[in-house]
């Protein structure tokens, strides 16, 4: 399960995409998450994402 609390989400998400995954698509169609909805939400504390760094900064 994909955690709510942005900071939470934060981490998991980049640590997901250090380890696992190749870019966010990739990482929302495994884990059946909205990547719109990850966006939004990491956003909303000032973070987007990078494709070239594949993380959110």
């Amino acid at each position: 399960m994909i955690p709510q609390d942005p900071v939470m989400l934060l981490s998991f998400v980049n640590m997901k995409l250090r380890d696992v995954y190749p870019n966010l698509h990739a990482l929302c169609d495994d884990l059946d998450a909205d990547e719109r909805e990850i966006c939004e939400k990491l956003a909303q504390i000032g973070y987007t994402y990078s494709p070239e760094q594949n993380r959110f900064l």
